[in-house]
């Protein structure tokens, strides 16, 4: 573990609205330089531990602190190294790209123009259009421009993908992400919420996953690959079910058989071995796939 003062730092959050908790008693730690996946259905309580963090909600009750600081009683020394892109962007209707950029520039100590020209290009941005007549999709473009652009150590985005076309999610992704990890020398952190799980998969450095406001896993993205497999079985004959102690999940379709192995893969091949398969798989599972299948990991 590092020793460095945390980029996020959780501890026993509860956020009780009337008798729901939307969160319950949830730890999480962000360490400096990393990529950090918050993953969770719609309603797990993502949004609202991020409102924590940002001071836009106070806690029930336990802490949160950024870069080892209360955003409640330091809220302008927490934002002012932040930027934070929310699910619905919006900005003044009067105000074109240009001037929308510029007034968020106006706030920053650090404003770089190389990055703010070339993604206004990549995007293909007309600076000169109102904001009122952008797309939700070019809405958060311009929004992810303003953050990048701040030069902030820490990157807080919450659903960045959900307005953006398909085609374009994953590429717009790494070349957020990448301009942003890739512009500086000092150590820049990511944390993203998302359920769109896949378009993150290769930035995740670890990730927790969150339902209803609880934490039902927090693991190294690596760790969690190695440790969770997929192994498929095929057959000569139909099988209706084997014998296989220890597998997380098992799904037999005809003559073939699916089986999610947690930590104990080999075991299970060399099970699965003695049946004699005409064909045998082993692969990891993808982060998408751990996140599908977390209720039963969480057990």
């Amino acid at each position: 573990m590092s020793n460095e003062t945390p980029a996020i730092e959780i501890r026993n959050l509860v956020r009780r609205y009337g008798k729901l908790d939307a969160v319950n008693g949830l730890n999480l730690t962000v360490q400096p330089g990393k990529c950090y996946g918050f993953f969770g259905r719609n309603g797990a309580g993502k949004t609202t531990t991020i409102k924590c963090l940002l001071n836009l909600l106070r806690p029930t009750s336990g802490s949160v602190r950024v870069f080892g600081l209360d955003p409640q009683k330091d809220e302008v020394a927490v934002k002012s190294r932040l930027a934070y892109v929310p699910d619905a962007v919006a900005f003044y209707p009067w105000m074109t790209v240009r001037d929308t950029l510029n007034y968020l520039a106006s706030f920053r100590k650090n404003w770089n123009d190389q990055i703010e020209f070339d993604l206004l290009k990549r995007f293909d941005l007309n600076e000169s259009q109102k904001t009122s007549h952008l797309s939700k999709g070019q809405k958060t473009q311009l929004a992810l421009i303003g953050a990048i652009s701040a030069e902030p150590e820490l990157l807080v985005l919450d659903e960045p993908t959900s307005g953006l076309d398909p085609i374009v999610r994953r590429e717009f992704i790494e070349t957020v992400i990448g301009a942003y990890q890739s512009s500086g020398s000092e150590r820049r952190t990511v944390f993203v919420s998302t359920h769109l799980i896949s378009e993150f998969e290769g930035l995740i450095d670890d990730f927790t996953i969150i339902e209803q406001g609880k934490e039902l896993l927090t693991m190294n993205a690596d760790d969690a690959r190695d440790r969770f497999k997929k192994i498929r079985a095929r057959f000569s004959q139909p099988v209706a079910s084997l014998q296989m102690p220890g597998a997380l999940t098992q799904r037999a379709t005809g003559r073939d058989i699916e089986i999610l192995a947690n930590g104990n893969s080999e075991q299970l091949l060399q099970t699965l071995k003695s049946y004699q398969p005409e064909e045998l798989t082993c692969e990891s599972l993808s982060l998408e796939e751990i996140f599908v299948a977390s209720k039963t990991l969480s057990h």
